[in-house]
């Protein structure tokens, strides 16, 4: 644990993960073992959540809790925020690169991989096996199959099915995209 490292009431931390500088974990969230976060990670931040009512909007408390498996690696100033309900979670052998997004309730399947400025709005599913380039935009409540490849600059409006290789936005296949 390195220096102004925090962690929170009831979180846990697992054997041979390092915490770089200013990394935060929120109270009661769980990170595996042999995980690396890299300055300024944020795990279990509150998710976006709030409600319009007439005088504005209203805080929907965000109750549930971010979980990273084993062998995760997360980047410099990359935030996996906490679900609404239940758990956000990034599961096994995930690397996200720094400057990374991760919204409430979003589950990212084993060994996927994501670099900088990748965003994934709230309540999406992401397969196992997948590579999305920079600064790729998936909307909420959407499920990416296993093996999907996204090409940079990706804007993901809808479902993806398994073993799909896409570019633009909407996304489309590679050739298509070149053409």
């Amino acid at each position: 644990i390195h220096p102004h490292v925090t962690v929170g009431c009831h979180a846990k931390v697992g054997a041979n993960t390092i915490l770089y500088p200013n990394v935060t974990i929120y109270h009661d969230c769980r990170i595996g073992n042999n995980c690396i976060l890299h300055a300024g990670a944020v795990v279990g931040a509150d998710g976006f959540g709030f409600a319009p009512t007439p005088e504005g909007y209203e805080k929907i408390p965000q109750i549930g809790i971010a979980i990273i498996e084993d062998d995760v690696e997360i980047g410099a100033n990359t935030c996996v925020d906490r679900a609404t309900m239940g758990a956000t979670v990034i599961h096994k052998g995930v690397k996200l690169d720094n400057l990374i997004q991760i919204a409430h309730n979003v589950e990212v399947g084993s060994h996927t991989v994501m670099a900088s400025q990748v965003g994934i709005a709230g309540s999406t599913k992401v397969g196992e096996w997948c590579m999305f380039g920079g600064q790729v935009g998936i909307a909420g409540h959407l499920k990416i199959g296993n093996q999907v490849n996204l090409g940079a600059q990706s804007g993901v409006p809808g479902n993806i099915k398994s073993g799909s290789q896409l570019i633009g936005t909407p996304p489309m296949e590679l050739k298509q995209f070149f053409k």
